[in-house]
């Protein structure tokens, strides 16, 4: 039976589309900032800016070179503590959509896509024209989502004599692409996204660089770490002696990250660990697997984790709060990276994070990735699971040297901030 919040989608579109129109037509405030006040920097994510750390080091780096930040987004998940109570900057939370707009289905996102655009639409609208303070000269986009996102911050620049500044991370459209295949609305979101795209000049490729609190750790951090937190604490000795390696990765779990790679890399190792060969060269060392990260795929592997029969391994799914994960990051001995990229020239920056900590990384093969991993230099690339599990045979085995020379070749990154 439909919803009856579902029943008012076309009274609502109308009103969303009407309150729009209004909008543009009152007068805007622009104020430009006298000579000497400090710049003014609006910096925009259409998501939840406590999982946007791009965004959030983007508010940091700025304030702390004297400017001015209101950090537009959703309020759902704790932001870095440096954020909160920072003089420079200014947290200014988006009212959540609806929750009858959720798109999660490839059907509801036909039907409610458009809706949702314009709930998001209208409220960043109000927010940018007449909540932000007047004398904002710029706005930092990250991109994606490219709608409505991209339209409204060019439209509110141009109104507001304000500079646009756009990071893009990925294209909305490829995203779209994993729900919705080759539906024709995927083809109209990468003309409207190309066509906004190319009025922005000049185009500049930055790598992300790790910041201040992904540092590496002395051992008697790792130790104190490992013993204090939950996930880790009654396997801390283990850890310590060698007899286990923690092995890391982080994710969103969305369909961009095929954790079936993972799962059966884990398997194909456990069997080798299990194996009578291997007795002639001592104890196989045990595996756990620690995976970050929220999202709407997490239920549906861990279910798939729970029907496996490991001796050798342990996998545990947590959410880690911002102080705790450098740490984490910092304690493994290997971190994997199954990011693809819908695009495929997007680079993950949980890579640059466990760059950051001198973590060597297990990274899955794709157009762009060898810009950030060199393969037996800091970390190894892989294409399928049972690559990546043959891998990790030979770099936990105790009899090689390879993942202490990868670990010598991550510890050079840490110098690139």
């Amino acid at each position: 039976m439909m919803d009856s919040l579902e029943f008012w989608g076309t009274p609502l579109l109308f009103v969303s589309l009407s309150f729009s129109l209004l909008l543009l037509c009152l007068p805007s405030r622009h104020v430009p900032p006298k000579r000497d006040e400090r710049p003014r920097v609006v910096v925009v994510v259409l998501g939840d800016i406590g999982r946007s750390p791009r965004m959030q080091y983007h508010a940091l780096s700025i304030a702390r070179e004297g400017g001015l930040v209101d950090l537009v987004g959703y309020d759902e998940s704790a932001p870095r503590p440096e954020l909160v109570g920072n003089p420079n900057i200014k947290m200014c939370p988006l009212p959540p959509p609806p929750r009858f707009l959720r798109t999660g289905t490839p059907i509801r996102s036909i039907l409610f896509a458009p809706l949702k655009a314009l709930f998001q639409l209208t409220s960043m609208l109000y927010l940018l024209c007449y909540i932000i303070p007047p004398s904002a000269g710029y706005i930092l986009l990250q991109n994606p989502p490219a709608i409505p996102t991209l339209a409204v911050t060019k439209l509110v620049g141009a109104l507001r004599g304000m500079k646009s500044v756009t990071d893009w991370h990925n294209f909305g459209w490829s995203v779209l692409q994993l729900k919705l295949k080759e539906h024709p609305i995927v083809y109209f979101c990468k003309i409207y996204e190309m066509l906004i795209g190319r009025g922005a000049t000049p185009i500049k490729t930055l790598y992300d660089r790790p910041p201040t609190h992904f540092t590496p750790l002395s051992p008697e951090e790792r130790n104190k770490f490992l013993e204090s937190h939950p996930i880790t604490a009654r396997h801390a000795s283990a850890i310590a002696s060698g007899s286990t390696h923690l092995l890391i990765s982080s994710t969103s779990w969305t369909p961009d990250e095929d954790f079936s790679h993972l799962l059966g890399t884990l398997l194909i190792y456990d069997r080798w660990a299990s194996g009578a060969n291997f007795l002639k060269h001592g104890s196989a060392p045990s595996v756990l697997a620690v995976i970050t990260g929220k999202g709407q795929l997490r239920g549906e592997y861990m279910a798939r984790v729970e029907t496996l029969e490991f001796q050798h391994v342990t996998i545990e799914s947590v959410w880690l709060e911002s102080e705790d994960y450098p740490k984490m990051v910092g304690c493994a001995d290997l971190g994997v990276s199954l990011h693809t990229g819908t695009s495929g020239v997007d680079l993950p920056m949980k890579v640059v994070d466990l760059f950051g900590v001198g973590v060597p990384v297990a990274a899955f093969e794709y157009l762009a990735i060898s810009e950030l991993v060199k393969d037996g230099v800091n970390g190894i690339v892989f294409k399928t699971g049972e690559e990546l599990g043959d891998a990790l045979v030979n770099l936990f085995n105790p009899a090689s040297q390879q993942l202490k020379k990868l670990r010598e070749g991550a510890l050079e990154e840490t110098e690139n901030r």
